[in-house]
């Protein structure tokens, strides 16, 4: 508004003034009222550049003059309301200091607010942040989340003893994961661990190996209890499919073992259950399913071992390792304990323990090819052959029990047939068993020695009384005996023969059974069983048996009753062999004819028995004979002779004469024999008494009572004590003795001189030795105690003639001699 007249004044200033110059100055005063007071510089510089600044102060000055005045009529006309505004004013003032208290209130509100609000964006800053960071931390994590995971499933199966698997990883993690991270440290941490990882893999492996080696080796005897077992089942399974065969030899088993009620109930040396031969019939449990070798031992440590050092590229390193520690446990596995014979436990262990060690080798074979090879087993399978026979032969030779010989066969079959099922060759197993074969027939031997010693020593050597016909059927049950003759008789009666009679026919034939056993199961032929079983037979009867019978028969006790008896025993029991030959073919099945079969002995066995008892009847007698012999008490001085006999003479003849009744169940060649012997051997002895060289002197008297007592034994030989003999063939035995005194006491030596050395002489049995022993003692008789005094008239005559006969004796004599 100020400006319009400001322009209208300065229009009428003096022409001089140029247009130009004032057009100019009123563009500067509109720059001038128009801009901002901080870009004054440019215009007024413009100003005092030029000579007219002075007319351009004047100009502004009346600008400014005339701005004054209209600013003043202005206010002028707006001063009524600029009171009003200042009233409203002053107003607002107060409306304005209460707004800004309000104001500053909300202010300090809002700046409380805001800390708590720039907090939080603090913390939302840092949260963004942390997210950015998270983000970027997760990209590469994800990347690296692969390699961790597969480094822990590392550790967890290295944790776990998965170590083939562990490798599979660890080689996945070098070659898959690892360079897709290989920038980071740990990555490359990791990288550099990996050998010592393998490293710590392939020693772990070979300890879990060297665990597993040293666990087969302490429960390879589990193992090997278990196959055999398995094998046990097998061969009952076998034995069940062939059982027909087999049931008729076990009856007539069954039905001898019924008739062994003699001995009692544990009396026979190998009864059933001794014989550790498993009976199939017999069996009644149910065989519970025993578990293999894969069940009972755990071999993953094998294949896995195997697998990482195949994989690591050590497999050959592998193998030896492997094959080195086999073989040193199979040399501690083929040491046997030193005392292993004493029971049949130590035996069953070490085959466990082989058979084991076998097993898990053979598992081993087929189920990890190239670790062991069939040349490698064969190698030790005949390492351990040579050794396992070398230690059953020194060890089985410690056996003393039948029993125990006959389970090892069995331990050992059954040990043969294990390993056999698993390939392994073991004939030479068989033919061990064929040489403990004879080990076992001499130890039988000398168990059936006691027990043949225990019932002789227990035999009452009386004969068998039965009362009823039960008792006699189930005698003949036992022992194979008929007399016709026997059986007509009422009951009670008795049998011929003792109770050792049928007890040691049963022995005997229990026997064969424990040679049976021993046969069993060892692929003989029939033919081979029986001559086994005859030849064991023919020990045990011409050695074992015989022995026994033989030291009975010379036992000190031993009467002649019990040596009667003993002969008739063995009769019967020379008789029974032939139904022993019918027994052993009925549970061989091969026929006697059969051109190599064996014949039993038992006949020669029981002959020579008997011949020695009858030796010993002969042999006791003439010591009963010689005890009575000492009771005689001759008064070789005697003038007359008594009225009878002498009394130990009589005793001696009485004794005789019952002993001799006792005789009457003997052969009659024996008791003639016996008879004849006694006879002789009283001859003897008498004429032996009459000669002896303490009777220095001989009376007639006492050559009476001498004769007396002759007369008696030959009244005792007529009189038949023993029926058979022919005339006076017994008698005979005295004729020494006769013709002798006949000789002194009819003093008729001109026939004996004139006869002597002709078959017809009178006094053939004279021996003129004997004749001038007796004449002597009766020459120096007569000239001490004048036995010739009835005969004084002559008695210079009958000492010249007993001279002379002495020397024609001495003559007789020398001649004989020359």
């Amino acid at each position: 508004w100020g400006a319009g007249p400001g322009r209208a004044g300065a229009m009428a200033e003096p022409e001089a003034e140029s247009l130009e110059t004032a057009s100019e100055h009123e563009r500067i005063l509109r720059e001038v009222d128009s801009t901002d007071t901080a870009c004054l510089g440019p215009t007024l510089r413009s100003v005092y550049d030029g000579e007219e600044h002075g007319r351009f102060m004047e100009k502004l000055d009346a600008r400014i003059r005339n701005q004054d005045r209209e600013i003043e009529k202005m206010c002028n006309f707006h001063y009524q309301g600029f009171v009003d505004a200042i009233t409203e004013f002053l107003k607002v003032r107060a409306e304005a200091q209460k707004l800004k208290n309000q104001v500053t209130d909300t202010n300090r509100k809002l700046q409380m607010e805001s800390k708590k609000l720039v907090g939080a964006m603090e913390e939302l800053k840092q949260c963004r942040l942390q997210q950015r960071n998270i983000s970027a931390t997760m990209d590469k994590l994800t990347q690296c989340l692969p390699v961790l995971e597969m480094d822990s499933k590392l550790r967890e199966q290295m944790k776990s003893k998965r170590h083939y698997p562990a490798l599979k990883t660890l080689e996945h993690l070098e070659h898959t994961y690892l360079p897709q991270v290989s920038h980071y440290r740990f990555c490359k941490v990791m990288v550099d661990s990996i050998p010592n990882l393998r490293e710590e893999i392939k020693e772990v492996s070979m300890s879990d190996l060297k665990d597993f080696l040293e666990s087969i080796r302490k429960h390879s005897d589990k193992i090997g209890e278990t196959a055999m077992k398995q094998a046990q089942q097998q061969r009952n399974l076998d034995s069940l499919m062939s059982q027909p065969s087999k049931t008729g030899g076990r009856r007539l088993k069954r039905d001898a073992c019924a008739n062994s009620d003699l001995e009692g109930k544990n009396s026979s040396p190998m009864s059933e259950q001794d014989s550790g031969i498993l009976d199939v019939e017999d069996e009644e449990e149910e065989e519970e399913e025993v578990p293999g070798a894969q069940e009972l031992v755990d071999f993953s440590p094998v294949y896995r071992c195997l697998h990482i050092y195949s994989v690591l590229g050590a497999r050959e390193t592998f193998e030896n390792y492997y094959r080195k520690q086999r073989r040193k446990q199979a040399r501690l596995v083929l040491q046997p304990p030193s005392n292993m014979h004493e029971t049949l436990g130590g035996y069953r262990k070490y085959f466990n323990q082989i058979v084991g060690f076998f097993v898990v080798e053979d598992h081993i074979l087929h189920t990890t090819p190239g670790l062991v090879d069939r040349a490698y087993l064969e190698e030790l399978w005949d390492m351990a052959l040579s050794k396992t026979i070398a230690a059953l032969r020194t060890h089985s030779s410690y056996c003393s029990d039948p029993s125990l010989v006959l389970d090892l066969k069995n331990l050992i079959v059954l040990f043969a047939d294990t390993l056999q099922g698993y390939g392994f060759p073991v004939h030479q197993l068989f033919d061990l068993l064929l040489e403990i074969r004879d080990q076992y027939g001499e130890t039988l031997l000398k168990k059936w020695a006691g027990v043949f010693r225990n019932i002789l020593d227990s035999d009452n050597y009386s004969p068998i009384p039965v009362v009823s016909e039960e008792l006699y059927q189930k005698m003949v049950g036992q022992f194979p005996f008929h007399d016709a003759e026997l059986e007509k008789q009422p009951f009670p009666k008795k049998f011929p023969f003792s109770e050792f009679v049928p007890r040691v026919y049963i022995q005997i034939k229990e026997f064969i059974y424990a040679c049976l056993k021993f046969s069993e199961d060892l692929h003989l032929s029939s033919t081979e069983v029986d001559d086994m079983i005859r030849k064991s037979t023919n020990l045990l009867l011409t050695r074992t048996l015989s022995g026994c019978l033989q030291n009975a028969i010379k036992k000190r006790n031993v009467g002649l009753t019990e040596l009667v008896q003993i002969i008739i025993n063995t009769t019967h029991l020379e008789k029974s062999c032939q139904f022993l030959e019918e027994f052993i073919t009925s549970i061989t099945s091969v026929l006697p004819e059969t051109v190599h079969t064996t014949k039993l002995y038992g006949t020669t066995t029981f002959k020579d028995a008997r011949h020695t008892a009858e030796e010993e009847i002969y042999t006791n007698l003439n010591q009963k004979i010689d005890q009575f012999l000492q009771l005689a008490d001759y008064d070789w001085m005697a003038v007359e002779p008594g009225a009878q006999a002498s009394d130990y003479l009589v005793d001696l003849i009485a004794f005789l004469r019952s002993t001799f009744a006792v005789f009457t169940h003997l052969p009659g060649k024996v008791a003639q024999t016996a008879c004849m012997s006694a006879c002789k051997h009283l001859s003897m002895s008498l004429m032996q008494l009459l000669l002896e060289a303490e009777v220095r002197q001989l009376s007639l008297g006492a050559l009476r009572q001498f004769n007396l007592d002759v007369e008696e034994c030959e009244q005792f030989a007529r009189s038949g004590p023993v029926p058979g003999f022919q005339g006076d063939t017994l008698q005979l035995a005295f004729i020494d003795l006769r013709q002798l005194l006949d000789l002194f006491l009819q003093w008729d030596w001109s026939t004996y001189l004139a006869d002597y050395g002709q078959p017809t002489c009178k006094y053939l049995r004279v021996n003129p030795t004997t004749a001038l022993v007796l004449l002597e003692k009766m020459k120096d008789s007569s000239r001490k105690n004048n036995v010739f005094a009835q005969f004084r008239k002559n008695e210079r005559d009958k000492q010249k003639l007993i001279e002379s006969v002495a020397k024609q004796l001495r003559s007789l004599i020398n001649s004989h001699h020359s």
